[in-house]
């Protein structure tokens, strides 16, 4: 028997619940085809959208901010590698291997300190406020769902009230055939009972109306309240966490620049200490390294084009001084002694080879200074360049504006381009020189 009112009970409260909801939805379809008037609080409103834009900014800020904490994680593995590394390759009997290692140390839990700081003193603090939006949200919605049963309400007992005279009027002039067939005496009694079921509906609507004003007004009057106050509050709560973080990164890098200062007197007392076993490291310097902006494009390894082309012929050193082109006698035994002479191309300016004779011939293109043939294929990377194989012959000519020219790279045209269509502006381009070989 308890299960079956138990079951009662809850079957009771579940058709409660899906009558209201019908009742709810009526009203809405009612209200947005404009047969009910719908109660508007434009202030509310307003406080509504002040509250999701404040819940949306807040959800970005954690968003961003576990991300900081991530990124402050991963710089903490990295330099704790490193560090691990320099203690690898720090030799035993080096100078201030216990110093090194004690830095690392300090490195590591000032790491540690650091990322345990901004959760307790940002992240947590972010997640409390974000906390509270929840509730709050609920509630604005629960508080749309009164006004919706309020309005329902409102409208209903309006509707009684606006049928009671035609109710009074059809009660004093019997019209249903049970009445008129009734008895002049048993009229009466209808009368009074159709009064008396008028004024019950008409009381029940009243006192719901009277139950849903009031609990929509409860909720009401207190978001009211909050809102605006948790709207105002965002000021301060921002200034506090970005406060938090800017004061927690600040004491971070003062501790960090100290042990980075350590480390650093550390490693120069060690290059005192050995600095006749330094091996200074220097950049390996390229005739013909092309600059055009950050490409570096280089031919094969041990290739010809990858160095500047120098003869060298074994020729005699001049004795006693003389200037160099002086011709000397050779002496059996000077003929076997080797001297550098080294042969070189004639002078260019801004890849324009002073003398150059090609310029006025029509066979050839204006500007002709010289031809090259690649040594590599070369793929093009930008529309301004050319694309050549292993043995395509270019055709130099020099740059329209010499500032665009980049050390490395020459302005040319492929010679069957060139026999084809006889146009600069569809066929020439720029490519880097250390592909190519200068060729008669």
């Amino acid at each position: 028997m308890a299960e079956m009112g138990s079951k009662g009970v809850t079957a009771g409260k579940i058709a409660s619940n899906v009558q209201k909801k019908l009742t709810r939805a009526q009203e809405k379809v009612l209200q947005k085809l404009g047969k009910a008037d719908e109660t508007k609080d434009e202030q509310f409103e307003q406080c509504v959208q002040n509250f999701n834009k404040q819940l949306t900014e807040g959800t970005r800020l954690q968003k961003d901010l576990r991300t900081y904490l991530a990124s402050v994680k991963a710089m903490h593995e990295a330099s704790k590698k490193l560090n691990e590394c320099l203690q690898e390759v720090y030799e035993p009997d080096w100078p201030g291997r216990d110093e090194a290692n004690k830095i690392a140390e300090n490195n590591d839990l000032l790491w540690m300190d650091y990322h345990q700081k901004l959760v307790d003193q940002a992240l947590l603090t972010m997640d409390t406020y974000l906390g509270q939006f929840p509730d709050i949200k609920s509630r604005i919605a629960k508080r749309g769902r009164k006004l919706v049963d309020y309005d329902s309400a409102r409208h209903h007992y309006e509707s009684l009230q606006t049928a009671k005279k035609k109710d009074e009027a059809k009660i004093a002039k019997p019209v249903s055939l049970l009445e008129k067939a009734a008895p002049q005496w048993c009229q009466g009694k209808l009368q009074a009972h159709l009064v008396a079921q008028t004024n019950l509906l008409r009381n029940q609507a009243e006192e719901e109306l009277i139950k849903a004003q009031k609990v929509f007004e409860e909720m009401n009057v207190d978001l009211q309240e909050e809102l605006p106050s948790l709207w105002n509050s965002r000021v301060g709560f921002y200034v506090n966490t970005f406060q938090s973080i800017a004061g927690l990164e600040e004491n971070f890098h003062k501790e960090m620049s100290k042990l980075n200062q350590n480390l650093n007197d550390v490693l120069v007392s060690l290059e005192k200490q050995h600095g006749s076993n330094t091996f200074t490291v220097k950049a390996q310097p390229s005739d013909n390294a092309p600059a055009k902006g950050n490409k570096s494009p280089s031919p094969p390894d041990g290739s010809p084009a990858a160095t500047p082309e120098i003869r060298v012929n074994h020729e005699p050193e001049p004795a006693g001084g003389a200037t160099p082109g002086a011709t000397l006698p050779k002496s059996p035994s000077q003929s076997s002694l080797p001297a550098v002479v080294v042969e070189t191309f004639p002078a260019t300016v801004n890849g324009t080879v002073e003398g150059s004779s090609g310029a006025g011939r029509l066979d050839l293109p204006p500007g002709f200074m010289f031809k090259v043939q690649a040594q590599h294929d070369y793929t093009a990377t930008d529309t301004d360049e050319l694309q050549l194989k292993a043995g395509d012959v270019v055709l130099v000519i020099p740059f329209q504006n010499p500032e665009e020219q980049d050390e490395g790279w020459l302005m040319g045209v492929k010679e069957s381009d060139w026999n084809q269509h006889k146009e600069l502006e569809k066929c020439r381009g720029v490519f880097p020189e250390n592909f190519t070989e200068r060729v008669p």
